[in-house]
């Protein structure tokens, strides 16, 4: 069993990476979720990393995921209840988002006209 050094690292070791919140919040939003309406919620994901991050989160009990055996097939996700509470933990953050989205923008704006290699402007 991993050492955390406190409870954010714990929690950040559990969404760690640019997909896993994102999937949280979408399934929290609508119940269960079919994986093709996940898919077109989150943009630029490939369909590769959509599935490992959704078999580590079911992994880390955080997502169920329901196959029905049907032909074609159907599967859905939905939040366990430890799931749940960390969707809920990730609503101030969402909140904070909506309320600094056009700061944020215009940070990153000006980040890409940054030189290539890491350097800040100097001056």
């Amino acid at each position: 069993m991993p050492g955390f050094t406190c409870g954010l690292d714990a929690t950040l070791r559990v969404i760690s990476g640019k997909w896993k919140p994102l999937i949280l919040y979408f399934v929290a939003q609508g119940g269960p979720t079919r994986y093709g309406e996940l898919r077109r919620s989150m943009r630029d994901v490939s369909d590769k990393m959509l599935i490992q991050q959704l078999k580590e989160l079911e992994a880390d009990g955080l997502v169920k995921r329901t196959d029905y055996k049907e032909v074609p097939p159907r599967v859905d996700y939905s939040l366990t209840p430890l799931g749940h509470s960390l969707a809920q933990a990730l609503v101030p953050l969402c909140s904070w988002g909506t309320e600094h989205m056009a700061e944020v923008s215009q940070v990153f704006a000006e980040r890409a006209t940054w030189p290539r290699r890491g350097r800040q402007p100097t001056g």
